[in-house]
């Protein structure tokens, strides 16, 4: 059955193409793709919420070349009718006749095409068998293992399980053809914990990979999140000072995501970022390393048996059609390069680096591969241990950044650090620094690199920032 559906796909998108060519384009490129999708929210044991779905959409970018640069857009269409296939040529070619011409616009060179060869180990079919009352019984097990924890949780917002497979298939007109699948599955839950005077605090925790043998186990899960609502209990507000913040690893992601951001040929050609003409300067201390690999794949060994699960970020070719790559935007604190695709590069007189992240409809964006800090040598306890008194961040709320100034500043709950221990939870307050400044005062690293995502970075303490509260 996939057999038959690859082929069809793969013969509708060049059916697509070779009809956009015929009708008046110069250059074209063809995405489809079709996915499936389910997700069980269990809430007090109950089956709340239950979704099941399959999607299949094809995106379509032509280009009209003239003497002056070329004139580009895009259309996508989940009708693969003949009749909905030719709406969507049609549009295309009449919105790319009213667009404004490009110098820089158009389809990479072809020698710069290509793609990662072998198998990747995206996907998993295992992710699809399990059957639905074992995903939804896996989310009762781990909001039931939560509240079981502690009297004080006698509610939560649910556990859930989710499941999402994918195949890609992409060519264009200048010889290009690959495709891939992918897969995910994970849990989590969200407990709620309430003091003695009813005051109530939430939390959450997780689990995912690709495959559900790497799946931590739900009563370990709910366990987790329970010790983290409950330790939320009793929080206060700490008075306005300068003092040493260490950030978890879900939340220093964010911090060292902005480098990312920041190190974005969009941003550096419009001089919006902070890092613009930093190429070869020091932007963060010698201890700052960090890189983005979109092909990176892990070892693990599941039942015994060793296995390869690529990483969250990984995929044989990038939104444009080049292959996926490592690059070290930052090394050793010098910033070594930015992150471009083909449009960005071209802007920059430089080459893609193979970051072109698109969905159906609109140009290419910037997107992160497996994006991390390398990790240092400290234990979490071991950089908490030398603290005589600070904060220990797991939660920041709103948008507070300023890719422009380097400005930072963030809602932020977490626990105050007396004398190398964690003392009691604190809320109500704000983090603020400048990344400049921050990226140079990152004095620990720890050793705890997990990849939960696309995104990964160890606990992390900064100082010089400061704190508002009462």
């Amino acid at each position: 059955m996939q057999t038959q559906t690859h082929i069809d796909l793969k013969s509708i998108a060049s059916d697509v193409l070779t009809r956009a060519l015929k009708a008046g384009a110069t250059d074209a490129e063809a995405v489809i793709y079709e996915g499936d999708e389910f997700s069980a929210l269990v809430h007090l044991g109950q089956v709340d919420q239950l979704k099941e779905s399959g999607s299949r959409a094809i995106g379509l970018r032509v280009f009209l070349h003239s003497a002056n640069g070329k004139r580009v857009a895009s259309t996508s269409s989940s009708d693969l009718t003949s009749d909905g296939l030719t709406r969507l040529i049609d549009g295309a070619i009449s919105l790319a006749r009213i667009t404004s011409e490009d110098p820089f616009a158009g389809l990479p060179e072809p020698e710069e095409f290509g793609q990662l060869e072998g198998n990747l180990a995206l996907y998993f079919d295992d992710v699809n068998k399990m059957p639905p009352a074992e995903r939804i019984e896996i989310a009762r097990r781990t909001e039931a293992a939560a509240l079981a924890y502690d009297t004080r949780i006698q509610n939560s917002r649910g556990g859930d399980f989710d499941t999402a497979t994918s195949h890609k298939i992409m060519l264009n007109s200048r010889g290009f053809f690959g495709e891939y699948r992918r897969s995910y599955c994970g849990f989590s839950v969200s407990p709620i914990a309430q003091d003695a005077e009813g005051r109530m605090q939430r939390d959450y925790w997780f689990s995912n990979a690709r495959t559900v043998k790497k799946l931590d186990p739900p009563e370990e899960i709910g366990r987790i999140a329970a010790q983290r609502a409950i330790q939320r209990l009793g929080a206060r507000q700490i008075k306005t000072q300068r003092a040493p913040i260490v950030f978890s690893p879900e939340i220093a992601q964010s911090v060292i995501g902005n480098i990312f951001d920041a190190a974005n040929g969009d941003a550096i050609y419009r001089n919006a970022s902070f890092f613009s003409g930093m190429l070869g300067e020091q932007v963060a201390g010698e201890n700052i390393t960090v890189i983005d690999d979109g092909t990176l794949v892990f070892d693990h060994h599941a039942d015994g048996n060793p296995m390869q699960i690529a990483g969250f970020g990984t995929r044989p070719f990038d939104g444009e059609g080049l292959p996926t790559r490592r690059t070290v935007l930052v090394e050793r604190g010098i910033l070594k390069n930015y992150v471009m695709n083909t449009y960005t590069a071209r802007k920059l007189n430089m080459k893609s680096t193979g970051n072109a992240s698109r969905g159906l409809a609109g140009n290419p964006g910037i997107g992160a591969g497996n994006f991390f800090l390398e990790p240092g040598s400290l234990t979490p306890a071991e950089i908490i241990a030398d603290i005589k008194s600070g904060l220990y961040v797991t939660e920041t709320m709103g948008h507070g950044v300023n890719l422009v100034t380097g400005d930072y500043s963030h809602g932020a709950s977490g626990l105050w650090i007396e004398n190398g221990e964690i003392a009691y939870p604190v809320e109500e307050i704000t983090i603020a620094g400048n990344l400049k400044d921050m990226y140079r005062n990152i004095v620990a690293i720890g050793n705890d690199l997990v990849f939960h995502g696309a995104t990964a970075t160890p606990t992390i303490r900064i100082e010089g920032m400061t704190i508002a509260g009462a």
